[in-house]
């Protein structure tokens, strides 16, 4: 049986804790919801439950997509075991409608389409608010080399093509999303970290309901009741 033994790591919505197996890491879903870097909080009943079952939903559909990832098991309430990773110090998001900064930075109308599916670097660093870069910071920084940018560009259009008919299915417009990648002990480029409405924006594709965290973000109503809605959703995909 995996056993937690040390908090490795901490940080706003998440813990991830060291086990009695060295190859495998533990994480804890928190109650804890933040906007704008942190600066907007509030603990919230049930939040980390709801997270931890749609993190599992997401990496099981990439399971039945042949996507590899880091999953391992349900733990808990609010805890996954995972493969532990050396992580790439780059999130990779990805966009196919026009919402949040790139709407505002390209002058875009919210809810657009966007052409095709979008790919965005950014470095992961809470205390640089988790600046935007391009490929050329990646090897410049040694974050990644050119090879490991395409395998994590192809994994991640992989990803949304695997989502977006799983989540259609369920109702929900699969507006954007946030990935992380990471390598295991042999060398494999594995998706890592989780997949949440805390990381992602997800709308009712009939009513055009926001369901994700823009809903604590922007006040756009009880964050619960949308991550909810999600849940049963998908629970029938």
């Amino acid at each position: 049986m995996v056993e937690e033994t040390n908090l490795l790591y901490e940080g706003k919505a998440k813990k991830v804790y060291e086990t009695n197996d060295p190859n495998l890491l533990i994480i804890y879903f928190k109650d804890d919801a933040t906007a704008f870097n942190g600066k907007k909080h509030a603990v919230i009943d049930e939040k980390g439950a709801l997270n931890k079952a749609i993190t599992v939903k997401a990496f099981g559909w990439m399971n039945e997509c042949g996507i590899p990832n880091h999953f391992v098991e349900e733990n808990s309430g609010r805890e996954i075991v995972v493969k532990r990773l050396k992580m790439v110090p780059v999130e990779v998001v990805v966009r196919n409608i026009a919402a949040g900064s790139i709407a505002k930075r390209l002058g875009l109308k919210q809810g657009e389409k966007l052409p095709r599916p979008v790919i965005e670097f950014y470095y992961k660093s809470d205390e640089l608010d988790d600046p935007m870069i391009n490929e050329d910071h990646i090897t410049a920084f040694g974050w990644a080399n050119e090879d490991t940018i395409k395998k994590i560009k192809d994994m991640a259009l992989k990803v949304n093509d695997c989502l977006k008919e799983k989540f259609d299915k369920a109702g929900i417009e699969l507006v954007d999303f946030k990935l992380e990648f990471g390598f295991d002990n042999d060398g494999n480029l594995l998706v890592g970290d989780e997949f949440t409405p805390d990381g992602s924006r997800l709308w009712d594709k009939e009513t055009g309901e926001v369901l994700d965290k823009d809903r604590f973000r922007k006040d756009l109503g009880d964050l619960i009741e949308g991550y909810e809605k999600i849940m049963m959703k998908i629970s029938r995909v």
